[in-house]
């Protein structure tokens, strides 16, 4: 046998493939937790106008949930009793404004692309793991909402004139579904709100959110805008507390609300947290796209859309197909893809189940849309922004 030949007969090595569906619920089992947390503080950030020395008065009042009790949590337990808790500070001064400050970050040089790493990329490489704490039930599948919590659609996408159109990215049927779970990997993902609109975002490190760059209110030079976010957000609840940005990482500054092919590319931020969210709600690994996952529908999406509930509830799809190898196949920054999106979902993960892991790795998140195709923003370099967060900020 030639050289030749033999060397057609090599194996070539690819990516580790995503789990689908079956194999999902088959390998991945849920699970309650596997012990209690101890102590766990919730924190509320307030911002006033002060205008003498503070004092502080707390009331607190028990009060039953809104929710009939009939609906449960994923690890089987129903919705109870919360606690009130009413904070008075005084004195402040009346009808004064207190913002954030300005966010620090570093715009990162890109890496230029070598030969390195396009090989990396055949083998989803680089990429991080995830993590789940012992503290939180593991749901692989996210409960969908009773029928005691359905509301209409807040946005319609069927004309409501005769001969007028709107413009839509839902392609039928709508494959969306609305879920209240705040099981392990569902509490990672939560709305991000700056003075420029909302989005979404995940935790992909203890105290490291990734979202979409073109939602961020960019500063001069190396600032921006506040930014909030509340994982497992709805309907006003926030669960597991809030955390603010302290610093971003980012190679580009998207502005939006068009994006050019080049901001598409790169349509994500790193931000840094105020507070180690992580510990608590765990946070998916990332991994660089893969060709070899082309066209096949291993891909789930998590976002806060606007026409569903107007953006306070999450909304959970899978079965996506991504797409990587058209406009960018020697570093998959631009993904493209049908799945069902609507503003408010920008910066909402895509992501798959492996094999031996109990936790999803995010490969892209959600970044631009249009009547016929989607596309999302991700790749090798995005999980090297993502390495260099957490080195830094720890």
């Amino acid at each position: 046998m030639s050289k030749q030949k033999k060397k057609s007969h090599q194996k070539i090595k690819t990516a580790p493939f995503p789990l689908t569906e079956k194999q999902l619920l088959k390998e991945i089992k849920p699970r309650k937790p596997l012990k209690a947390i101890k102590d766990f503080a919730y924190d509320l950030d307030i911002r006033i106008a002060s205008s003498g020395k503070l004092e502080v008065f707390s009331e607190l009042s028990s009060e039953g949930v809104k929710a009939p009790l009939k609906h449960k949590t994923a690890n089987g337990e129903k919705l109870g009793k919360s606690t009130r808790v009413k904070v008075r500070i005084k004195p402040v001064q009346l009808g004064t404004h207190v913002f954030p400050s300005d966010i620090q970050g570093s715009t990162v040089k890109t890496p230029r692309v070598t030969d390195k790493m396009i090989s990396d990329a055949k083998l989803g490489l680089p990429d991080l793991s995830g993590y789940l704490p012992d503290h939180l039930p593991l749901s692989p599948v996210p409960l969908k909402i009773t029928r005691d919590f359905i509301v209409p659609k807040f946005i319609s996408d069927k004309p409501g004139v005769k001969g007028y159109h709107r413009a839509t990215t839902i392609f039928s049927p709508d494959n969306r579904y609305i879920f209240l779970d705040t099981s392990f990997p569902w509490c990672t993902v939560g709305r991000v709100d700056t003075a420029g609109g909302y989005a979404s975002g995940v935790l992909i490190g203890p105290r490291h959110l990734l979202t979409v760059s073109h939602v961020i209110v960019w500063g001069s030079g190396n600032t921006s805008g506040w930014v909030r976010f509340r994982p497992s957000y709805f309907d006003g609840s926030t669960p597991f507390g809030e955390a603010w940005a302290i610093r971003w990482y980012a190679y580009k500054k998207v502005y939006g609300p068009t994006l050019s092919r080049s901001e598409g590319r790169q349509d994500y931020v790193v931000l840094v947290l105020d507070r180690r969210l992580g510990d608590t709600c765990g946070w998916m690994g990332s991994r660089t796209y893969s060709d070899s996952w082309d066209h096949e529908r291993y891909w789930r999406h998590i976002g806060y859309p606007g026409d569903l509930a107007a953006g306070q509830r999450p909304s959970y799809e899978r079965d996506i197909a991504l797409d990587g190898s058209f406009w960018d196949a020697r570093s998959h920054q631009r993904i493209w893809h049908r799945g069902d999106v609507w503003p408010g979902q920008s910066g909402g993960p895509f992501f798959a189940w492996w094999s031996g892991e109990s936790w999803p790795r995010v490969v892209s998140v959600q970044s631009g849309q249009s009547s016929d195709e989607n596309s999302a923003s991700g790749g090798g370099r995005m999980v090297d922004l993502i390495i260099q967060a957490r080195e830094e900020y720890p």
